[in-house]
């Protein structure tokens, strides 16, 4: 049996030189270039106003709406949102969040009082022209609303600027200018959040608007074309022609190169939306701060993806100095054995491999977990045998995970005889 190496830097240049042929076919085959936003507009305070009949059971959240882009025959659209300032405490300018629902979500005031509750200011946008109420299939939509999410594969024949991932993004923006025009807020200490395609929005934007210092895409990412996605199976089902259009316009893997600041990336082991895989060339294709948090069999949700604790400690890290989560340096194998140096202002309760044996796509295989040996700032384990991919997962004393990226082992498994 060959060594277990790390095989994912081929893969993602295979997946480039493929990626690169399907977009030149695009090209060939007439589809658009990337679109273009007005970023001067963008970057200017929309006029907003208070939502006269939507209220917040929170005296410090308000339900507002405010100005969007054009869509089909409306001069301008109108983007609901919750609106929310922290209660006072302290003098002085306090940092603030941009929130981005998943699909078939819309503005969570919930979310905005988790953020205002931690002393930051927060907007939480509806991306597909709804306002609050019903379920997930039977939002209300605004008169004034603009397209409907999500992914806009039926619509992708529709002029760029009248598609929902043109208007979601520059909702997101918007929501940015409006944070920044606040006296109560600091403009320099702005983050953005996303849940699933909010996730996926977080990179578009991150990639597009470089005033955010600092993204948390959480599930969401780039590469819909990876196998073993239910992603993939929604471009499956609009043929292959437009899936190559729909590829080289809207997917994440297009703007993420432009993204320069610090990302952390939460998401679980089997996520049927965005498996490892994607996430992975995704957070290879950002340059500047990478951290990882990838959690066994973590369930897909708004609510749990909301409310990762490493989320909080690392908007707090940066923006108001707090301790920040460990930092994995380098991995690699010894023989049998896998290791990964760290550095953490905090002490390690654990470390753990996390490891599989089964092949196939990588969201629909068994993870397993072993106990790793932390001696000063290394930590190894033996590979068990049979192994197929693996990665380490540390946790601190304060409950706080990070994760090294993914390998995957040669064909066959690991099998320790080396």
């Amino acid at each position: 049996m060959k060594q277990c190496a790390e095989q994912f830097e081929l893969k993602r240049m295979a997946a480039k030189w493929l990626f690169g042929l399907m977009l030149l076919s695009g090209i060939m085959a007439g589809a658009a270039g990337l679109p273009q936003w007005d970023m001067a507009k963008l970057e200017t305070a929309p006029a907003w106003r208070v939502a006269p009949k939507i209220k917040s059971k929170y005296p410090n959240i308000r339900g507002i709406f405010y100005e969007g882009l054009a869509f089909g025959k409306m001069p301008s659209t109108q983007v609901f949102a919750w609106l929310g300032l922290p209660e006072r405490t302290t003098y002085g300018k306090v940092p603030a969040r941009v929130l981005i629902h998943g699909g078939g979500g819309t503005a969570f005031e919930e979310w905005v009082k988790l953020w205002t509750d931690r002393g930051y200011a927060a907007i939480a946008m509806d991306t597909s022209g709804c306002i609050p109420g019903g379920d997930n299939s039977k939002r209300p939509r605004h008169k004034d609303g603009g397209p409907g999410g999500f992914g806009g594969f039926a619509t992708l024949d529709s002029p760029a600027g009248d598609q929902w991932a043109y208007h979601a993004v520059a909702d997101v923006i918007l929501a940015n200018s409006l944070l920044r025009s606040l006296p109560e807020v600091d403009p320099e200490r702005i983050v953005v959040t996303g849940i699933s395609w909010g996730g996926y929005l977080t990179c578009i934007s991150a990639g597009t608007d470089s005033r955010f210092k600092l993204a948390v895409p959480v599930y969401g990412c780039g590469f819909f074309n990876e196998a073993g996605s239910n992603m993939k199976k929604a471009l499956d089902g609009i043929g292959q022609e437009k899936t190559v259009r729909w590829m080289a316009r809207w997917d994440a893997s297009n703007y993420l190169e432009q993204a320069k600041m610090p990302f952390l990336w939460i998401s679980g082991t089997n996520d049927v939306w965005f498996p490892l895989t994607s996430l992975t060339k995704s957070l290879a294709l950002t340059s500047g701060q990478k951290n990882l948090c990838v959690k066994v069999r973590l369930v897909h949700g708004q609510g749990q993806g909301q409310s990762q604790s490493e989320i909080f400690a690392f908007a707090d890290a940066i923006l108001n100095n707090g301790v920040s989560l460990p930092e994995i340096n380098a991995a690699g194998q010894i023989k049998t054995s896998a290791w990964i140096d760290f550095r953490s202002k905090t002490p390690l309760k654990e470390a753990a491999l996390i490891f599989t044996r089964d092949g196939g796509p990588i969201n629909g295989r068994k993870w397993e977990t072993a106990p790793a040996m932390i001696k000063d700032n290394r930590v190894t384990a033996d590979i068990p045998s049979g192994t197929t991919a693996w990665f380490f997962n540390l946790t601190d004393t304060r409950g706080l995970t990070v994760s090294s990226k993914f390998k995957e082992c040669s064909s066959g498994g690991f099998s320790g005889d080396q």
